[in-house]
């Protein structure tokens, strides 16, 4: 029997969610001395790796998060010294958020950690097999991220009308 799209896809979407969770969970033990949990680590790193200063709305958008967890994460590292917000020039309420010097630490010291472990995970693949699968995830997200999604909602509807 010829395998369709759909199957191939849902197959992966499992696998996607299922690495999601190892991911988190190595991520937590990897940086649970250092203060962090794979959300702090993952706040810090948006923050870190953005070419400009961002406010919470962008950098939760990038994410690919609600702003409101963000928002409750930023405000945790706050209070324990790892970023800061400061005033937007463009927008009065919409502050920008900015790593600290203790939450640079952290962030270069989890780094550090996760180097050897993706050296691991990657060890019996070539890059060029591991590009192509990020560029596969990254088209399948872009094409959720421009609506398609909701083709699936749309598509149901047509077929009870």
């Amino acid at each position: 029997m010829k395998r369709v799209v759909a199957d191939a896809v849902s197959d992966l979407t499992v696998e996607v969610f299922r690495l999601n969770g190892e991911l988190l969970a190595a991520g937590d033990a990897l940086v649970a001395d250092i203060g962090l949990t794979s959300a702090r680590w993952q706040v810090l790193g948006a923050i870190a790796l953005s070419p400009a200063p961002l406010p919470i709305a962008h950098l939760a958008r990038n994410m690919g998060l609600a702003r409101q967890s963000v928002q409750r994460i930023a405000n945790e590292l706050e209070a324990e010294g790892m970023l800061r917000f400061a005033p937007n020039p463009h927008h009065q309420r919409a502050k920008l958020v900015l790593l600290t010097v203790r939450g640079r630490k952290a962030f270069d010291a989890a780094i550090a950690r996760w180097q050897p472990l993706a050296a691991a995970l990657g060890r019996s693949q070539k890059p060029a097999t591991i590009d192509g699968a990020t560029e596969m995830l990254r088209s399948v997200r872009r094409r959720l991220e421009d609506g398609a999604a909701n083709i699936g909602d749309r598509h149901a509807m047509e077929k009870q009308n």
